[in-house]
């Protein structure tokens, strides 16, 4: 009977049943409200990793932002030149920041994108005990944000490195500042290129997450799959190439394909709250 009559219209879905009957929201099985993706930053730890992880995203949505937060130059370079900084070519002298700036802009130029740094040195300059942490970098991260007014924030899962894992936490912190905000942006993880692959670090990521009532979702992100483009952009970055050969099987994860996910940050549906009490 037509539905329009007031008729019935069908069988019913046993997923509406068991909403209504439970009393709680409907997934939204990872569909995006429409303008989330209308102006996108990516957030990445070092000058490589956006390019790594989100190379699709960037390529599909020409005018994204790449902020990378540990851009900055150390106040002296290690003499001799750091293990990673070696194996890139690096000398005694080199000025290897103004070189990878150089690199990160032609490569995220190539993919459609922008990029700006903030002044935070890589922690490989830095002695242990003057490493930076969250509270450093939340503040001035809030301010870069507000300057570009984003509609969705790319964070990184923030695994193995402590640079990675320091963006991770200040963006995290920058959110939690800007919730329910006029304006607040939708929030987004993406999968650390490389890292990823370490046994257990992702699912630790996850966890973790879920567990601080933010529920990491796999999205449904459009995005067009071009390896050849990304290849590009990747050899861009001319001084990270061998030791990303080296030390994380550079070639082996592109000849793989291996995809790009995106995680949806936001708190459970309503009524889904004690699935937390499962883990």
């Amino acid at each position: 009977m037509d539905d329009r009559a007031g008729g019935s219209t069908g069988p019913r879905r046993e997923e509406d049943i068991l909403v209504e009957e439970l009393g709680v929201e409907a997934p939204t099985w990872g569909l995006l409200e429409p303008g989330v993706l209308e102006r996108i930053v990516v957030l990445s730890p070092h000058f490589d990793d956006a390019v790594l992880g989100t190379a699709h995203l960037l390529a599909t949505y020409p005018g994204s932002a790449v902020l990378t937060v540990f851009g900055g130059k150390p106040a002296a370079y290690p003499d001799p030149p750091s293990d990673w900084d070696a194996a890139g070519g690096f000398a005694s002298g080199d000025d290897v920041v103004a070189l990878r700036r150089e690199e990160d802009r032609a490569a995220t130029g190539a993919l459609g994108a922008t990029s700006s740094w903030l002044d935070f040195p890589d922690h490989q300059y830095l002695e242990p005990g003057s490493h930076l942490g969250p509270a450093d970098v939340a503040p001035v991260l809030a301010d870069a944000l507000a300057a570009t007014a984003p509609t969705a924030v790319f964070v990184p899962m923030g695994l193995a490195n402590p640079d990675h894992d320091v963006t991770h936490d200040a963006a995290l912190a920058v959110r939690a500042a800007l919730a329910g905000s006029p304006g607040e942006p939708s929030w987004f993880c993406y999968e650390d290129h490389g890292y990823k692959h370490l046994p257990g670090l992702l699912a630790w990521r996850v966890a973790k997450l879920f567990r601080s009532g933010i529920w990491p979702t796999p999205a449904v992100v459009p995005v067009e799959i071009d390896m050849t483009a990304k290849r590009a952009a990747i050899a861009l970055y001319a001084s990270q190439v061998a030791p990303l050969e080296r030390d994380h099987v550079l070639t082996e994860r592109l000849d793989a394909n291996v995809p790009e996910q995106y995680w949806r940050l936001a708190p459970p549906p309503r009524g889904w709250e004690a699935l937390s009490d499962f883990v």
